[in-house]
């Protein structure tokens, strides 16, 4: 089975590309030559997930899925939300996102936080999301250099490390994004076994 996945994220394809059975073919928007950036416009993740997974599926007529993620963090009402990429401007810097966050934190006893992703999938002229998230809180200053993002400065709850620590196998098996992917796969299986 040949999947699109929405992204032209190198580390986004890698680490799904790692959850993912064997007898999925995974494309990315580069291998099916669409090079241009995809309008995220809605209010929320799963409004986004669906206008990148839709625009791929309308424009190129391919079975398709698309995540979009954020860092909702509490004592922020839940922002960066969905402007967790671009929370520190439009060049959507990681370094520059986490130095904006840490800023905002510093005299915040409450740093707890969890990731959300949501994923929508156009399969067969069907729709279907499936939501994963983890819990956790963000740490006063990075550590580690594994992952992207957000990750050097998220601890996932039950660790004493951050995503940023963690090697790649244990965090595919506890991130929002493993936790949503596997139930994409799941019901994969189910439908194309």
């Amino acid at each position: 089975m040949k999947l699109v996945f929405a992204t032209h994220n190198e580390h986004k394809l890698k680490e799904v590309q790692q959850l993912l059975p064997d007898h999925i073919s995974l494309l990315s928007l580069n291998d099916i030559k669409c090079f241009e950036e995809i309008p995220e416009t809605g209010q929320t993740l799963a409004e986004n997930a669906k206008i990148k997974a839709d625009f791929v599926t309308q424009t190129y007529g391919l079975d398709c899925f698309s995540d979009d993620t954020g860092l909702l963090v509490d004592t922020l009402d839940g922002q960066p939300g969905v402007y967790s990429a671009r929370y520190a401007g439009g060049q959507k810097n990681a370094d520059d996102n986490m130095a904006k966050l840490l800023t905002e934190l510093q005299h915040e006893p409450n740093r707890s936080a969890r990731f959300k992703t949501v994923v929508h999938l156009n399969l067969n002229g069907e729709s279907h999301t499936f939501e994963g998230t983890v819990e956790g809180m963000i740490t006063e200053k990075k550590h580690g250099e594994n992952g992207f993002g957000y990750d050097p400065i998220f601890q996932p709850e039950g660790f004493d490390k951050t995503f940023g620590e963690l090697s790649a196998e244990i965090k595919n098996t506890i991130s929002h994004r493993a936790r949503a992917i596997a139930k994409l796969v799941a019901f994969l299986k189910k439908v194309a076994p």
